[in-house]
């Protein structure tokens, strides 16, 4: 159990806690997650009060005739469920990453994170400075990873799933080079040409990084119309802003 600095609750980050057991078994198998249809809060709470689910990991272990007995569960359903949980085997990274519920690490957060690493393991075992140089990784996140497979029970968790087959590895979709590799730009206000998710596929073409927030990891701050709080922000760090003139200079010149 941890409280975290400014909170009165205190929190438990063991994934296999009796107290949080069912809320992440469904999140484990929910449709944005791992996507196994039919493990829905019916088929949860007959799992966990029967004693066959202890850890997300025992999904795998559940075989057709398991769970044929259990209450509206034919051996036609019971085998579409087993069926479905093999196929979320072939989940990517970020999916597995999310679906282990630590604290902070949603969808995209589980994209920078696997884009950025490479890999589970490299996730696990780096510290709290390395971890903040994935894209939108700052120190509250940082630490909630770091706890999160401190906790021996995660990291039996994590074996388990390993040895399940998930997938804990993935390269990265983004460009390996470009004038922008290694830079990391933030987009606010009304651009004159390029809407904001064109100006987004432009700078990852060419190899950058497009953040939400400014922050002392920001390269350049790329400002149109009415840019708002991001401006001054970037302006008390020093950053560099550019407008959508100078953006499309810096990526040909290379």
């Amino acid at each position: 159990m941890v409280r975290e600095e400014g909170e009165a609750a205190t929190r438990c980050i063991n994934t296999d806690c009796p107290a949080r057991l069912k809320e992440s078994v469904l999140h484990f198998a929910s449709r944005g997650v791992m996507n196994i249809d039919g493990v829905g809060d019916a088929l949860v709470d007959q799992l966990v009060d029967r004693g066959m689910v202890k850890s997300m990991a025992d999904l795998y272990d559940l075989r057709a005739e398991d769970l044929a007995s259990l209450e509206r569960m034919g051996a036609k359903s019971a085998a579409n469920v087993v069926r479905n949980i093999e196929n979320s085997k072939k989940n990517p990274l970020p999916r597995v990453l999310t679906a282990l519920g630590i604290r902070f690490v949603g969808e995209r957060t589980a994209v920078f994170l696997a884009e950025a690493f490479g890999g589970l393991d490299r996730i696990a075992s780096a510290g709290l400075e390395e971890l903040q140089q994935a894209e939108e990784v700052g120190p509250k996140v940082a630490l909630s990873i770091s706890r999160f497979f401190s906790e021996p029970r995660n990291r039996e968790l994590v074996e388990r799933l390993r040895a399940a087959g998930l997938q804990f590895t993935c390269e990265s979709a983004r460009p390996t080079g470009g004038p922008l590799q290694g830079l990391t730009l933030v987009l606010t206000g009304t651009l004159p040409q390029l809407s904001r998710d064109e100006a987004k596929r432009l700078i990852e073409a060419a190899g950058g990084k497009v953040s939400g927030s400014v922050s002392g990891k920001t390269s350049y701050l790329v400002a149109g119309q009415d840019p708002g709080s991001k401006l001054a922000k970037a302006r008390e760090l020093g950053v560099a802003v550019l407008d959508e003139r100078q953006l499309r200079e810096l990526i040909e010149a290379g």
